[in-house]
Parts: structure tokens; sequence; C-alpha cells
């Protein structure tokens, strides 16, 4: 595993390489940046970029982060730049993670003063049309995540049966040993205030996948941030293939201790 020093370094290197493409200002109206990290999703990108410029034609800004997508995901987003102005591409030169990405998205959002940050999967899971209903809810909120398992109930479609229940296990394992007072600690359809992330010590965040999720949710909570949860239906990607894997898994299932003990000793 990465530790925090080589992640910051790596995101550092990437928001200032020649990799990025598109403007570095943002769109002159645009309140939200959506952060979406790819790796080989040439079968859902192009689509999913369309809908959202079209829903949201001022008021969103786009970040796509590529770790150099052997099929051809990057071109497809190079492709549509000249289509939708408020579309940005940061690529980096080889798989480094979910974490990284969204880390580097922060900055990037951080640095050009949006107001609100969304993170959201690339395959359709997520629907378009809720970050609107995100952005109204960041009204009363500083951190709000679109929650499956909200209120005992079970917003999943197309899931196998023992994805559910890996999902469903490490919402509740990660409630139990935290103490996150959240039904779906494991969601990464989210929206953080631009102030939440200020706050945040960005480069001690060294997590990915699952873990990841938890341990952002577990700073801003600590923090004492207002953290809502909203309603959302996940649909399992009809196209392209799932990034789970089984080193996300055990992750998820240490990184939760490690931040119980940090917090009790005083180092979150």
């Amino acid at each position: 595993m990465n530790s925090a020093a080589d992640m910051q370094e790596k995101t550092n290197d990437s928001l200032h390489n020649d990799s990025f493409k598109g403007s570095k200002q943002k769109s002159q109206d645009a309140l939200a940046l959506v952060i979406i990290p790819t790796f080989n999703e040439s079968e859902n990108i192009g689509r999913l970029l369309k809908e959202i410029s079209s829903l949201y034609p001022k008021t969103v800004d786009l970040l796509v982060i590529d770790d150099n997508s052997p099929d051809g995901t990057a071109e497809i987003v190079r492709s549509l730049q000249q289509e939708i102005r408020s579309l940005y591409l940061l690529e980096r030169e080889k798989k480094l993670g979910l974490g990284t990405a969204y880390i580097a998205g922060f900055q990037y959002a951080l640095k050009n003063k949006y107001r609100y940050v969304l993170e959201m999967d690339a395959d359709f899971s997520h629907d378009p049309k809720e970050i609107g209903v995100f952005l109204e809810a960041m009204r009363s909120a500083d951190l709000v995540i679109g929650s499956r398992y909200m209120n005992n109930t079970v917003n999943v479609v197309n899931w196998p049966l023992g994805r559910l229940i890996l999902s469903k296990m490490a919402s509740y394992y990660s409630r139990i040993i935290t103490g996150l007072p959240i039904d779906d600690p494991t969601s990464g359809f989210k929206c953080f205030s631009a102030d939440v992330l200020r706050a945040l010590d960005l480069g001690k965040v060294h997590s990915q996948g699952y873990s990841f999720q938890i341990e952002i949710n577990f700073r801003v909570w600590k923090k004492g941030y207002t953290i809502r949860e909203i309603p959302i239906i996940f649909v399992d990607r009809s196209v392209g293939k799932s990034k789970m894997t089984k080193r996300n898994i055990r992750e998820a299932i240490w990184i939760v201790w490690l931040l119980k003990i940090k917090s009790l000793v005083g180092l979150m």
C-alpha cells in the first residue's frame, strides 16, 4: 500500500504535468464540479458526459480522471471537449487507484474555487438526474451522501446476492467499529462543500476503494461537519466490468480499526 506521502507526490505530479487536457479555469457560472474517475469505461463515458452536460449546461463542470485506460476512454473524452466546453480531463500514466484520483480532483476543485464537489461513478450506477437533488440538499449540509440503505431499505438493482450481502456487511461493520452515524458509509455518490475539503488534511487520506469512502466520511464526521444522507437507487452496470478487487475488501476490513485507533489517540 502506498504511503500518504507517496500518494500526495503522485497527485501533485498529475496536477502539474502536461497530462491535463482542457482549460484549467472553471466555467464562469459553474457552481459544482463532478469528478469521475475512469479505467476502461469507453462503453459508458461518452453517453454519461453528454447526459450530465445536457441536464446541467451551466451550473456543473466535469472532470474525468483517467488512469491510462487501454480501451480508449481518454480518447473519447478528448473528442467530446469541443462539444462540451465544461469538460476537463486529467490523464495519469498508470492505474493509481480511486483514492488518489479523488484527491487530485479535490485539489483541482479547491484551486479553481468551486462551491460544491461531487463524486460519481462512470458506469451509470449513479443517476445523473440526481445531481440536482444533491445540490439542493447541500443547503442544509456540509456533506451529502447518496444512500442505498436508508431506514433499513435496500435500493439496489441487478446486483448478485453475494455482492449485496458483502456491501451490507461492510456498511454494518464500518458503523459498529467507527461509530459513524451513516447508513451507507461505502457509497460513492456524494457531494462535499468546498469548505469541508479545504478543512481536511487531504495528504493524510491514503486508502482506496470502499475504504476511501469510509475514511473520508469519518474524517468529515470527526471534524464536526453536518452529514446528510438522501435516498438513491443504485443500478449495477449493464456494460463494462466492475473494478472491485479482493484487495479493496481486505483494506476495508482493517482500515476501520486504524481510523478508530487514530481517533482515540488524537491522530485524526
